[in-house]
């Protein structure tokens, strides 16, 4: 086989990447000599992420999670601008492996009390920010009543929830109740109250979803900002990905919280405390359940 032919049989492995609300923009062309990274345009967010941030950052997550696997397979392959895939003259230089891709998962439930710790910080990349928890839960609150009160926003949310197992793309892309942490009594409130979206909007919808998550910050943790170096939004997917995986091998989990960056006020007043351009902040700790598994398409059959 080919490396093009073998990376293509572990494609399923290099769709563990992440991406926002999990929508999988990806979309691997297959030809003789590279692999072509395509962006398929009916998973981008246009109205949740107008610049492309997210997209770019997931389109980065998962070229540098197929590298990793090419690694871990022993084929010599690299990235080259388009995004593409294609042969080296050595293997790519990684600390990580297969196992530490499957292993990865983003947990929005509890987080046990505690600062990340001063090894774990010192293994990133530059670039990230430390920040404890308690400094930005009033800012979270004023994100959350912003996405939850622009129109546009909630549709494009709405369209990617599957807070039912009996939706029918449960179990291949989207956020599930699960995934959410959500009860059934949450979930199927949460997917009443967006459903009538015009009215309840009208009685206070927007106050009522983030006074609901109020206190995810309202704790003793820490909380992770990731500055722009440029304005290749491709190479920072790769940069985010790789420091996720460094945070995982010393037991943590994310969690990520694009609304702050999304919503203009809290993202005017982030980049001043940071000090910089944020392109992704997200909750770090040790969560007290394991997290669930996130859904993922299956590739398309060879031709």
């Amino acid at each position: 086989m080919t490396w093009v032919e073998q990376l293509r049989a572990h494609e399923a492995v290099c769709r563990r990447a992440p991406s926002a609300h999990n929508t999988q923009p990806w979309q691997p062309a297959y030809h003789a000599n590279e692999i072509v990274i395509n962006v398929d345009p009916t998973r981008s967010l246009p109205d949740s992420d107008p610049t492309g941030r997210d997209l770019g950052l997931g389109i980065g997550a998962f070229v540098e999670t197929c590298l990793i696997v090419a690694a871990d397979l022993g084929l010599h392959v690299t990235a080259a601008p388009g995004p593409r895939l294609v042969a080296a003259a050595h293997a790519y230089p990684t600390p990580f492996t297969i196992a530490d891709i499957e292993a990865r998962r983003v947990a929005r439930g509890r987080y046990a009390a505690g600062p990340v710790d001063a090894a774990a910080l010192a293994d990133l990349e530059p670039g990230f920010v430390h920040l404890p928890a308690r400094d930005l839960a009033s800012e979270l609150v004023v994100a959350d009543r912003w996405q939850f009160g622009t129109p546009a926003v909630v549709a494009e949310l709405r369209d990617w929830l599957r807070l039912d197992p009996h939706h029918p793309r449960y179990h291949l892309d989207g956020l599930t109740d699960r995934a959410l942490v959500l009860s059934r009594f949450e979930a199927r409130f949460l997917a009443a109250a967006l459903r009538a979206y015009p009215v309840t909007r009208r009685l206070g919808l927007a106050a009522l979803l983030a006074a609901s998550g109020r206190n995810l910050l309202r704790y003793d943790g820490s909380v992770l900002v990731m500055l722009a170096e440029g304005d290749d939004h491709i190479a920072a997917g790769r940069r985010l990905l790789r420091s996720w995986l460094t945070l995982a091998r010393h037991g943590l989990a994310v969690h990520p919280l694009s609304q702050l960056i999304d919503c203009p006020v809290t993202a005017a007043r982030l980049a001043e405390r940071v000090g910089g351009r944020p392109l992704a902040v997200f909750r770090v700790g040790r969560p007290t359940a394991e997290p669930t598994r996130s859904a993922r398409l299956q590739p398309e059959p060879a031709g």
